[in-house]
C-alpha cells in the first residue's frame, strides 16, 4: 500500500496568508453551522481581506447567492469577511435555463423556489409530466432521509430522466445534528440507475464563476498558484480543489467529529490523511478550525 500524503497541520491562516491573493472559502461547516457563526473563522477572513486579499465565499447552497446573503447576515457573519459570493444555485441556474421550458419535477423545500425564478422552466409535481428532475434538497430535512424518496424517484429512473442536483453536499452539520442534503438523494438516484448532473462543488462550473469574481476584484488574470480553497467536505471542497489543481486547507472537524484529533485535542495529520484517503483526495493543509 502506498503511503498516505500527509497534509501540513496549519493552526493559523496567518502562517500562509502572504502566499495567497484569493481564498475560495466554503460556508457551512467553516464559518457557521446553520445556527451560529464562528467568530474566529469570520475574523480570519476579515483580516485576510484587510491585508489586501480577496475572499470569495463558495457554497453548495441550492439558492442564488443573492438569496443566501440574508441568512449570513442573520447568523452575524460580517460582510467584512467576504467580498464576493457564488453558490451551487448560481451555477445550477445556468444548467436549468438550458433546459427551459422543461417541464421539470422539482423536489425541495419551499424556501428554494428562487432557484427557478427567471429560468423559464415550467414546474410540475409528478414524474409522468416531467422532462427531467431538479432536486434542491429534502422537503423536510429535520425528519426525512433519502430513502423516503425512493418510491417517488423510481418512475423517473425507469424513464431515464436526468436529475439536476443543485446541492452536491450529502450531509451538513446543523447545530448538533447531521442532516441530509440534495447530494444524498442524487446518490440514491444513481444507485437506482438514474443519471445525475451537478454544477456545484466539486464540479468545474462553480469554480469558473468564483474565479471570474476573483478576476473582477484583481483587475486581471488570477494566478492559480496563489488561490487557496478552504472547506470541510472531502468529496466536495477538497476534491473540487484537487480537480482544479488549487491548494486546499481541509477543515477536519464538524461533520468529521473527533476523527482527526489527537488525545490532547490537537490535529493529527495522519488521522486527517485517513479521512482524505478514504475519498481518494489529498490536501496541502489541514486544521480543526479556521483561525487567524
Amino acid at each position: 500500500m502506498a503511503p498516505m500524503n500527509l497534509p501540513v497541520a496549519l493552526p493559523r491562516l496567518s502562517a500562509v496568508a502572504d502566499d495567497y491573493d484569493v481564498l475560495l472559502c466554503d460556508v457551512w461547516g467553516v464559518i457557521h453551522n446553520g445556527r451560529e457563526s464562528w467568530a474566529e473563522a469570520c475574523d480570519a477572513l476579515t483580516r485576510f481581506n484587510e491585508r489586501g486579499g480577496h475572499v470569495v465565499l463558495i457554497s453548495n447552497s441550492p439558492r442564488p447567492a443573492s438569496d443566501v446573503i440574508a441568512q449570513l447576515d442573520a447568523l452575524n457573519v460580517p460582510r467584512s469577511s467576504w467580498k464576493a459570493f457564488v453558490t451551487s444555485g448560481d451555477a445550477t441556474r445556468a444548467e436549468l435555463a438550458k433546459r427551459a421550458p422543461g417541464p421539470a419535477m422539482a423536489i425541495g423545500p419551499a424556501r428554494d423556489a428562487t432557484t427557478y425564478e427567471g429560468t423559464g422552466l415550467t414546474l410540475v409535481d409528478n414524474t409522468a409530466d416531467a422532462a427531467f428532475l431538479s432536486v434542491t434538497g429534502l422537503v423536510d430535512d429535520a425528519t426525512e432521509t433519502p430513502e423516503d424518496y425512493r418510491e417517488r424517484l423510481l418512475p423517473a429512473a425507469e424513464r431515464g430522466l436526468d436529475l439536476i442536483c443543485a446541492n452536491p453536499d450529502r450531509i451538513v452539520q446543523k447545530g448538533d445534528q447531521i442532516i441530509y442534503c440534495a447530494g444524498a438523494i442524487a446518490d440514491l438516484y444513481e444507485e437506482m440507475g438514474g443519471k445525475v448532473i451537478m454544477a456545484g462543488k466539486p464540479f468545474a462550473p462553480i469554480y469558473d464563476l468564483a474565479l471570474i469574481e476573483a478576476e473582477k476584484m484583481l483587475g486581471g488574470t488570477v494566478d492559480r498558484k496563489r488561490v487557496l480553497c478552504i472547506g470541510d467536505g472531502t468529496i466536495t471542497d477538497v476534491l473540487g480543489a484537487q480537480n482544479q489543481q488549487l491548494d486546499c486547507l481541509f477543515i477536519a472537524q464538524g461533520i468529521h467529529g473527533d476523527a482527526a484529533k489527537n488525545d490532547d485535542g490537537t490535529l493529527d495529520p495522519a488521522r486527517a490523511a485517513k479521512l482524505l484517503d478514504a475519498e481518494n483526495t489529498t490536501s496541502r493543509y489541514a486544521a480543526l478550525a479556521l483561525t487567524w
